[in-house]
């Protein structure tokens, strides 16, 4: 079974998941354990990792400025509070990384963001660009509009929700455990711990417990609703206690942790999800596009003859060859009534059709099953 556990250092996406109680204690943000987290992503991003961070500690800070209560807050507070913090944290990443090298970007989320299908697009276009130019993206729940009714409630599931849209290959949460055990081991003394899950069975779920942390939200159950998102999405998850310096390092060097397993990789995922769609619209093609797509190009409006169907950006739709036989499904760039306006022009004369300067392809080929 260990032969089959992922190593940390040959991730070619990683998402990192950081939780309240690690980033902020009771004196406040823990300078010295973030910029030995920021060492770490530093050191992944130069061995030609993406790294992604999920960082939650955002409320925690806040409310230290703003010297609220300990114990639950009301809607409005945990809003302000998150109002504050949020740019303290977002600066604290910053000067942590900028002086290593890195560019740090922002993303703030809410559940409708990902919901939303263009919001989703929107999100998923801008996280591929940030990543492509060698940013490290911070991401956070927008909580101070976010109400419990849209909102994903822990930055675990949020976390893999991401790595999902960004189609990370690995996924790290670090909490205040070093993995899954067969019970809580604070109470069990029988209870042992689990280094891999093949699979998320009932009785891997039934040994979920309640958060123990005072500052977070997240339980053993949020993660394994976060495992079986990122595994469903091609993305092996891994569960590490991350309050020593250089939690990635830590992992890396082979520290206890519990490795969740996918069946597949993210593209293949992606592949599975998008040829599962019932498709909105028909796109007929030209010989000159099947033998692009066929050799993995993406589709071209020059290559479109015809257009079926109403559909929206990011809709699936089905592509048809010549002969109205069925050549791919995929999820197109732009709606139906714009799809028909560029059919048959080339990627150039876009912006003199839609009077906006569009995306060459109609569907890219990551976006396509043959």
């Amino acid at each position: 079974m260990a032969a089959l556990t992922p190593e940390l250092g040959q991730a070619q996406r990683l998402v990192v998941k950081i939780g309240s109680a690690l980033l902020v204690d009771s004196d406040g943000l823990r300078a010295e354990w973030l910029k030995a987290l920021c060492d770490d992503v530093a050191a992944a991003r130069a061995r030609g990792t993406d790294v992604v961070l999920v960082s939650s500690g955002a409320i925690a800070l806040g409310r230290k400025v703003l010297g609220l209560p300990a114990g639950p807050l009301r809607v409005e507070q945990s809003q302000a509070a998150a109002a504050v913090g949020q740019i303290r944290l977002a600066r604290a990443y910053e000067e942590a990384l900028v002086p290593l090298g890195v560019k740090t970007a922002q993303l703030l989320v809410t559940l409708d963001d990902t919901t939303d299908r263009r919001r989703y697009l929107n999100s998923r276009a801008t996280m591929q660009t940030l990543l492509g130019l060698g940013v490290v993206p911070i991401v956070n729940e927008n909580d101070t509009v976010a109400t419990d009714e849209i909102r994903f409630g822990d930055n675990d599931r949020l976390a893999a929700q991401i790595a999902v849209t960004c189609g990370a290959d690995q996924l790290l949460l670090l909490s205040d455990v070093d993995g899954l055990y067969t019970a809580n081991p604070k109470t069990d003394p029988t209870a042992y711990h689990l280094p891999v899950v093949g699979q998320i069975t009932p009785e891997i779920e039934a040994m979920g417990g309640d958060p123990i942390s005072g500052l977070s939200k997240g339980g053993m159950k949020t993660k394994l609703m976060a495992a079986r998102t990122a595994v469903a999405g091609g993305c092996a998850m891994a569960i590490a206690e991350g309050s020593v310096l250089h939690p990635l390092r830590a992992v890396a060097d082979g520290a206890r942790v519990t490795w969740f397993l996918p069946d597949t990789d993210p593209q293949a995922a992606r592949k599975r999800w998008i040829a599962a769609m019932k498709p909105k619209g028909q796109i007929r093609v030209d010989a000159g596009a099947v033998d692009a797509l066929r050799n993995g190009k993406s589709l071209l409006p020059a290559g479109v003859t015809g257009i079926e169907g109403r559909f929206g950006r990011g809709d699936p739709v089905v592509v048809l060859d010549g002969n109205g036989g069925t050549l791919a499904s995929g999820l197109v760039r732009y709606s139906s009534i714009e799809a028909r306006a560029i059919a048959g022009h080339r990627s150039d004369e876009i912006e003199a059709i839609l009077g906006y300067p569009g995306r060459a392809a109609l569907i890219h080929r990551d976006d396509l099953v043959i």
